[in-house]
């Protein structure tokens, strides 16, 4: 059995989600740490960064290291009518890091929902993500938006590509300065642009939000009854006060549709979760399902407060130098098999903190 105490956060994280995603049909997913960098270079708009590791195989075959997990479950998975693959995963990606410029190995784990999939699926994803963060920390934000009622309202002011594409940017930015700008540059209407600038200032509560969404959502109703089924379905989680709407949560709209979201936790600077559904991406590498899931990016606990243990070992057990070795061996046993954690030292270390200090005896005498 594994003493927790011996365990850092991101791996006390990983057996809890396993277990978590276990009791929910998700299998484990194994794969290779490495693909063909031709398949990376194919989809390097849906990769965090396209700068990626690279080595000539055996063979002469430029292969990379792993930067993504989801894009190799998709490219190894198959299509089945009516049925659903539920797969999770612990696997380290290697990508630059935004704080270093540096490349660096990165632990994350997640899980994906590919195939058939309905609200029952997202719900069930959403309330994963929030019940993953809730095991880290209490103090958490699960944000959620949908990209089809952003698509459908941006399709009825402008449909020009261009113009959707700086809408997109200046409202993830919460820009509203230049958001009205670009409505002016481009001879969108008064109305148009107030319903686009709202789309930064609707967040928070999730009935409240729906309430300002039902006023600007003409031409995305069928999105908008789609969020609000998810909604009343939240409100059944126990962790439905922690989900709120933000539409200024927006991923790759060449990629993601439908519902997307965003985890953060309170001591972390960025968001440490990220997911949604994907069917784009899907038709992107000629697979007919849908999908959806989300990535936990381990890395990031790091960032959080040390956690404070108390002591380095239960019991430090000094002995001297002409102790018989196995009389030592002995007694180190027998307090490890009470569930101690023991240090043997001929002196008191001076950093090693312990619960208990006792002495070994010699000939009846305290040594």
């Amino acid at each position: 059995m594994v003493d927790e105490r011996i365990l850092k956060r991101e791996e006390k994280a990983v057996f809890a989600l396993r277990s978590l995603y276990r009791k929910r049909g998700y299998l484990p997913f194994k794969m290779s740490k490495f693909e063909e960098f031709e398949f990376y270079m194919r989809n390097k708009d849906f990769l965090v960064s396209d700068r990626i590791i690279t080595f000539n195989d055996t063979n002469g075959k430029l292969l990379a290291l792993k930067p993504d997990v989801t894009l190799s479950i998709i490219k190894h998975g198959e299509d089945a009518v009516g049925c659903k693959q539920k797969v999770y995963y612990d696997e380290n990606v290697y990508r630059v890091s935004e704080s270093t410029g540096q490349f660096k190995e990165i632990r994350q784990t997640g899980l994906e929902c590919i195939g058939d999939i309905d609200l029952y699926d997202i719900y069930e994803t959403a309330t994963l993500a929030a019940e993953s963060l809730a095991w880290i920390s209490e103090d958490f934000i699960l944000e959620i938006s949908h990209l089809g009622i952003l698509s459908g309202v941006l399709d009825r002011i402008c449909g020009d590509v261009a113009f959707q594409k700086e809408a997109i940017r200046f409202i993830a930015e919460k820009n509203a300065h230049d958001l009205s700008r670009l409505c002016e540059e481009w001879g969108v209407s008064g109305e148009g642009c107030h319903r686009l600038t709202a789309f930064i200032s609707i967040y928070g509560q999730r009935q409240k939000v729906l309430e300002e969404l039902r006023q600007i959502c003409d031409g995305a109703e069928e999105a908008f009854g789609e969020l609000e089924r998810l909604s009343r379905m939240l409100d059944c989680s126990p962790f439905g006060d922690r989900i709120v709407f933000d539409f200024s949560v927006i991923n790759d709209m060449s990629y993601y549709n439908g519902i997307v979201f965003k985890g953060f936790i309170s001591g972390i600077c960025e968001g440490v979760l990220a997911g949604g559904q994907y069917d784009k991406l899907m038709r992107k590498l000629e697979r007919r399902s849908g999908a959806v899931g989300f990535a936990l990016y381990l890395d990031l606990l790091e960032q959080l407060p040390a956690e404070k243990t108390g002591y380095d070992v239960d019991m430090l057990l000094l002995y001297p130098g002409d102790a018989d070795p196995a009389v030592v061996a002995k007694k180190v046993e027998e307090l490890t098999a009470g569930g101690k954690t023991v240090s043997a030292q001929k002196r008191i270390p001076e950093k090693l903190r312990a619960k208990e200090i006792i002495s070994l005896v010699k000939e009846g005498e305290e040594c």
